[in-house]
């Protein structure tokens, strides 16, 4: 979703977030060059790994050993920190599949269960056991649950095994792994209006399944759902407390003592925290939080301890009061795993460390897993830009800069994900997932990216950004998870002035690509439901905020737009299945259309350089005429290792950026003379 309105302008990444402050070099390693038959002479250079970092998900402690599950790293695994000696002892490679993100122990610690989210890995199973009395024996395969990503496991008393999840376009189900008789079984779907599970807990009578739409909102979608499943009689019913079913999605649940602990992911307004009586669901108490999450629940007595994107705090039980948790160490991020033993909390934060806080003294200490010798590898990146002096990818939790000439490699920490980036002036502007606005980072004068601007918090995941040189803006097209539909922002450097202009589109469709010309912003619209409408194209005033015209594509067509850019007089689009168009803009009408399928089967971004688009999709670099609009392969079998779909940059001297493999390359596409 890359795209230039001319090839002087410098750009920047789309980057993900990760752990931070990891320093390497990143040699210079090859360079191959290639005439192609259309007179194009292209040369590739290896520039090495794009991020390199122990990049996490979930977190739990087990003992005086704190379990980690990796994230965007090949192969998966699980680690273990063991928190005397502040070292990695243990790990176990799972082998495929992205991240883990759910981890449960039985109750005498002996066994370790790992739910993983997948990529669609058919057949193959998506919950493991690791037994933890034989660490250097690796975690088995022992199910699989349809719903394809496990997002929360729950073991109860007895052993048996509950998770849940999601796939994209089918309600959740409950599933169930009986270690008797070694089964998976689905329990059944309690709420058909969910789009995605992500909290399950269980005692020995009872289920606990949280549920709602954090992801593909809006419409017929449900609301957070929290429902009880009778063991004996295998039953569901519905006991949401009237004061949670506003909020988006169930994103916590926990047993502690005989209460259970809920936490919500909040939108248009903060999340909550309710703590029921499990002896009567009726009896319970909520509160309002700071921020717009409550996860990673734990407890000491009364007091219930809990993360958020506004920190860290703990709610006492007796008197209802909610507080932060006050100590002496860095910002914690995001946090993947809470547990509290012996008068500390353990935190497991997407930093890439693990953060031990004694709550009476306010005192804490961190160790930094790469240190302490947890594996380093490559992971899948969600952005790449370049100017003249750096190349910047961005991962979970990080963006990595590339000092060009020197080779060295500092990674930055940014909280989330940076999903989408621009640079003016030297500065980088980024578009930061979730909800957290516009960041920014200078290098010549930031040790890490902050915030300058925030929006309404509905509007949480940004996918575009670009420079508009007429007005000065910066132009962010964004999508919101939980209400449906998305926005534009635009935000300006100079002043500090910002807006967000909400459904620009329509209101299912998102805001997925946005390009500009002449002070005209051109807005592509997607759609992540299998419903509605889907690939509407906006010329848009963003000053005033007013539509000028829009067009909705041919019926051969029939995928939302992934990516735009503006080449002369044309406004070039691909869809999310490589069909692709070409919109004259004065005449305001299609001029060109084509499949391209067979080479872009998904995602894609685009970018102009040197007078010609250029494409990028999970397989291909490729360009496109000019003139006839023929595409051409640049670089086949490309393969880069992306995480939320693929990249490509250029310099300021038209150089190309991506990725080809887990590597970083710039490619030199030039005509031969």
């Amino acid at each position: 979703m890359r795209h230039h309105t001319s090839m002087s302008r410098r750009r920047l990444l789309r980057a993900g977030g990760g752990i931070g402050l990891a320093a390497a070099a990143a040699p210079l390693l090859s360079a191959t060059a290639q005439a192609a038959p259309e007179g194009f002479r292209t040369r590739v250079t290896d520039l090495g790994p794009g991020i390199v970092q122990f990049a996490l998900m979930s977190g739990i402690q087990v003992g005086d050993t704190v379990y980690i599950g990796s994230r965007n790293l090949t192969p998966t695994r699980v680690i273990g920190f063991h928190l005397p000696t502040r070292k990695v002892v243990s790990q176990t490679e799972i082998g495929y599949g992205h991240s883990i993100q759910a981890l449960a122990a039985d109750k005498d610690g002996k066994y370790l269960y790992a739910g993983i989210l997948t990529k669609g890995d058919e057949g193959k199973p998506n919950l493991f056991r690791w037994d933890l009395s034989t660490p250097d024996k690796p975690a088995v395969g022992v199910g699989r649950t349809e719903d394809r990503d496990i997002r929360e496991l729950a073991v109860a008393p007895d052993g048996t095994v509950y998770a849940v999840g999601g796939i994209p376009g089918k309600a959740p189900a409950l599933w169930m792994y009986d270690p008797a008789d070694d089964k998976m079984t689905n329990l059944g779907i309690p709420d058909p209006k969910a789009t995605l599970a992500r909290a399950v807990a269980a005692t020995d009578k009872t289920v606990f399944f949280g549920a709602g739409s954090v992801l593909s909102g809006g419409g017929e979608a449900s609301k957070a759902s929290l429902y009880a499943y009778d063991r004996a009689k295998g039953t569901f019913s519905n006991v949401t407390p009237p004061e949670l079913q506003k909020d988006p999605s169930l994103r916590e649940l926990a047993v502690v003592g005989d209460r259970l602990v809920v936490g919500t992911s909040g939108s248009t307004q903060p999340a909550k925290l309710a703590v029921l009586d499990l002896a009567d669901l009726s009896s319970y108490k909520v509160k309002t939080t700071e921020g717009k999450v409550v996860k990673n629940l734990t407890a000491k007595g009364d007091v219930i301890y809990f993360a958020s994107d506004a920190g860290l705090y703990s709610y006492s039980a007796a008197t209802q009061a909610l507080a932060p948790v006050e100590f002496d160490g860095p910002d914690l991020g995001e946090i993947w795993g809470l547990d509290h033993a012996d008068g500390k909390l353990t935190v497991v934060s997407g930093y890439g460390f693990v953060g031990e806080i004694d709550t009476a003294a306010g005192t804490s200490v961190i160790t930094e897993l790469g240190k302490a010798g947890a594996p380093l590898s490559p992971q899948t990146a969600m952005g790449i830009a370049a100017d003249d002096k750096y190349v910047f990818v961005g991962g979970n939790n990080v963006i990595t800069r590339h000092e060009l000439g020197t080779d060295t490699v500092v990674n930055l920490r940014a909280p989330g994900e940076a999903k989408d980036a621009e640079l003016l002036a030297g500065v980088l502007y980024t578009g930061q997932y979730s909800s957290q606005g516009i960041w920014a980072y200078d290098p010549s004068d930031d040790k890490q990216p902050h915030q300058i601007a925030s929006f309404p918090s509905e509007q949480n995941r940004p996918l575009d950004i670009c420079h508009d040189p007429v007005n000065r803006l910066m132009l962010v097209g964004v999508q919101s998870d939980t209400e449906g539909g998305g926005s534009l922002w635009t935000y300006s450097p100079k002043t500090g002035k910002k807006r967000a202009f909400i459904n620009p589109v329509d209101d299912i469709q998102l805001v997925r690509a946005v390009a500009t010309r002449e002070g005209i912003a051109y807005l592509g619209g997607d759609n992540p439901t299998t419903k509605g409408p889907r690939g509407t194209v906006v010329a848009f005033d963003p000053v005033v905020g007013k539509e000028l015209w829009r067009i909705d594509l041919p019926d051969s067509l029939t995928t939302g737009v992934a990516a735009l850019a503006v080449q002369g007089g044309n406004l070039y689009g691909l869809t999310r299945k490589g069909g692709f168009f070409v919109i004259g803009l004065r005449a305001r009408t299609v001029v060109h259309t084509a499949d391209h399928g067979d080479i872009c089967p998904g995602f894609a971004a685009m970018v102009t350089s040197r007078g010609r688009v250029y494409g990028v999709s999970d397989t291909t670099l490729f360009r496109f005429d000019p003139k006839t609009f023929a595409v051409s392969k640049v670089v086949p079998e490309i393969n880069g290792a992306w995480y939320s779909g693929p990249h490509v940059n250029a310099d300021s001297d038209g150089r190309l950026y991506t990725l080809r493999g887990h590597d970083l390359v710039r490619i030199d596409d030039k005509k031969a003379s």
